[in-house]
């Protein structure tokens, strides 16, 4: 295999493994350095670069004439940015179709192109996984005692696991999860985020579809949703938002535009709405929660520094939240579960919901201070009770994740506290 030095293995590759077994070819996608083409790297025994500048981008200018030609290699073989020459797909269809093999092709892709030139789907021939950047768990920052799927089978154990200081949560956030800004000195590693912004800005946006945006609108739109970082914010309250606090006049069609951009280049990820069959009357509403893709991203849309953060808990507490809850999706989909969250027309809430597909799901509450423990667990005990009076599938997990607090416990009214430096999957 083809695997890097210093190379930290990832929980996605649970995922990518099961399904080199059922496709002729996988799809990594995610955003740009988050390390998918390194995971590739790691199950594969050939490759072909095709951002490789070598001899004048040799690479892409055959896979563009014949795209069959870079696809001749040992398997599983390696095909990293295979979006900058879209026939590459069909052509890996092509191959696919030819015996029936699994495992064949690996793909890394760190935008949507357009479908133009793309003939087929490629469905049942090529799989696709999705990655993020990586976890506390992953990296080593949290010591993954306690596991998600151990708390919904009851199994956590009382337990110390040491203290965590506000500047070390803030440092995580504004580091972010990207593999290679792991070891970049605390003073500086907010950088990489804030110069991932701008080349988004600058030359992504008009790779994907060849269109030129109004970059002042464009920048607008990220501080709007780094202002608006872990809420259910509207597209037409983000528009309102733009005008108000950069005087901006935009319509809502460039509002979606913009956004559907920034999805297509991984760079947001909502948290959708929870949905059951509910025999009640209540209403559920129906609205995403923004996310960044990381938390670092937040901090760089709003030109935050580690000690304004500080100082202003309040911001940082949506940011903390984006921080739990790209983890716990993380956690949740190597255990086959999905991410959510809950509110319904009362202000009846849950920060998170995680589902398990025989309908088994838990809330979670995301609190910075252990201080905030009590309300939270409150407002937990609320929502199981009100869907248990109501004939409802109550949560069969509560839990609080926390940040500042020294030990996972289970409390004596059920619910759970779990430091996000203790959890894992």
């Amino acid at each position: 295999m083809l695997t890097p030095d210093g190379y930290k293995k990832r929980l996605i590759e649970k995922q990518f493994d099961e399904y080199m077994q059922i496709f002729g070819a996988v799809c990594i996608e995610g955003p740009k350095y988050c390390g998918k083409t390194w995971t590739g790297r790691s199950r594969s025994e050939s490759a072909a670069f095709i951002g490789d500048p070598a001899n004048n981008f040799q690479t892409r200018t055959m896979a563009s004439i014949s795209p069959d030609l870079v696809l001749k290699g040992d398997n599983p073989r390696l095909i990293d940015e295979w979006q900058e020459v879209p026939p590459i797909w069909d052509a890996i269809r092509f191959e696919v179709d030819k015996d029936n093999k699994k495992g064949k092709f690996i793909l890394t892709g760190s935008a949507t192109p357009n479908h133009k030139g793309i003939m087929h789907s490629g469905t049942a021939r090529i799989g696709r996984v999705r990655m993020g950047t990586m976890s506390l768990f992953e990296i080593g920052d949290s010591t993954g005692k306690v596991s998600l799927r151990e708390l919904f089978d009851d199994k956590l154990t009382t337990q110390l696991t040491g203290d965590v200081e506000l500047k070390r949560l803030i440092y995580y956030a504004v580091r972010g999860g990207w593999p290679g800004n792991i070891d970049t000195p605390e003073s500086i590693c907010g950088n990489l985020a804030t110069e991932y912004l701008k080349a988004v800005v600058d030359d992504d946006m008009y790779k994907v579809d060849g269109i030129k945006r109004d970059s002042r609108k464009v920048w607008s739109l990220i501080r709007s949703l780094g202002r608006n970082e872990s809420t259910l914010v509207s597209n037409n309250k983000l528009r309102r938002d733009m005008g108000a606090m950069d005087e901006i006049t935009v319509d809502s069609n460039t509002v979606s535009d913009y956004l559907d951009i920034l999805n297509r280049l991984f760079l947001i990820d909502d948290q959708p709405a929870y949905s059951t069959n509910l025999r009640s009357s209540r209403r559920l509403l129906k609205s995403a929660k923004r996310h960044y893709i990381d938390p670092s991203l937040a901090v760089a849309a709003l030109s935050a520094t580690p000690d304004m953060l500080y100082n202003d808990l309040n911001t940082f507490g949506f940011i903390f939240e984006n921080l739990c809850e790209h983890d716990l999706k993380i956690y949740a989909e190597y255990n086959g579960a999905k991410l959510y969250h809950y509110r319904d027309e009362k202000d009846n809430e849950a920060d998170a919901v995680v589902e398990f597909s025989d309908g088994t799901w838990g809330a979670f509450e995301i609190k910075l201070g252990a201080n905030q423990v009590d309300a939270a667990a409150t407002e937990l005990l609320k929502l199981r009770s009100i869907m248990e009076k109501e004939g409802d599938n109550p949560p069969k997990v509560l839990c609080v994740i926390c940040g500042m607090t020294n030990m996972a416990y289970r409390r004596e009214d059920g619910v759970y506290v779990v430091p996000i430096t203790a959890l894992g999957p």
